[in-house]
């Protein structure tokens, strides 16, 4: 019987169909943009507690600054506090400015730089080292989030269901969001106690 020809794999066929060209585009690879951050990102993981206790603070003085937000207006203080808040979350968590920032209850390994935006989890491929099955350079992001939340005094909050992200919330303040929620809890339970 005469050998048979190999069918070739639909693999082999894309490989083929793809133009070869020494063009290679700029700063749009994830992993290249991945790997850059990579440091800083889990150095944040590893400070998670101390980010923790800096964040609770922070959020403290966003509260007390709320008349001035509001005297201000919410929408106008948006274009200044999302400049300020997309550096400097886009420098030490690689923020996605996805507008609903869960870093409190993800160990301060945002969830949003998974491959497939998983918001409660990782995925079933994670690699044996730790690292993404889509990115394999880059450590899973869930794995990065147990390895800080275990760290922080709500260490349980990474436990919490996420709902799924809102994307007309993207690009805006969840800095601004947040306190415009806190304080409009504390105005109503303000007004339960003077009813009472």
């Amino acid at each position: 019987m005469a050998d048979q020809p190999t069918k070739p794999t639909q693999a082999s066929l894309n490989k083929k169909a793809a133009q070869t060209t020494s063009y290679k585009p700029s700063g749009v690879s994830a992993t290249g943009r991945n790997a850059r951050s990579f440091a800083i990102r889990l150095w944040s993981v590893r400070h998670s507690r101390a980010l923790e206790w800096f964040y609770a603070h922070f959020a403290d003085v966003f509260l007390k600054l709320h008349p001035l937000w509001k005297a201000v207006g919410y929408q106008r203080a948006e274009g200044p506090v999302k400049f300020v808040e997309k550096r400097v979350k886009g420098f030490l968590f690689d923020c996605r400015m996805c507008g609903q920032c869960v870093l409190s209850s993800t160990g301060m390994s945002c969830p949003m730089n998974c491959p497939k935006q998983l918001r409660n989890g990782p995925c079933g491929g994670v690699r044996a080292n730790g690292h993404c099955e889509v990115e394999p350079d880059m450590p899973c992001v869930w794995v990065q989030a147990w390895s800080g939340a275990s760290q922080m005094k709500g260490r349980d909050n990474i436990l919490n269901v996420q709902k799924p992200v809102d994307q007309s919330l993207r690009e805006t303040s969840s800095w601004l969001r947040v306190t415009a929620v806190a304080a409009a809890d504390r105005e109503a339970a303000a007004g339960q106690g003077a009813a009472q």
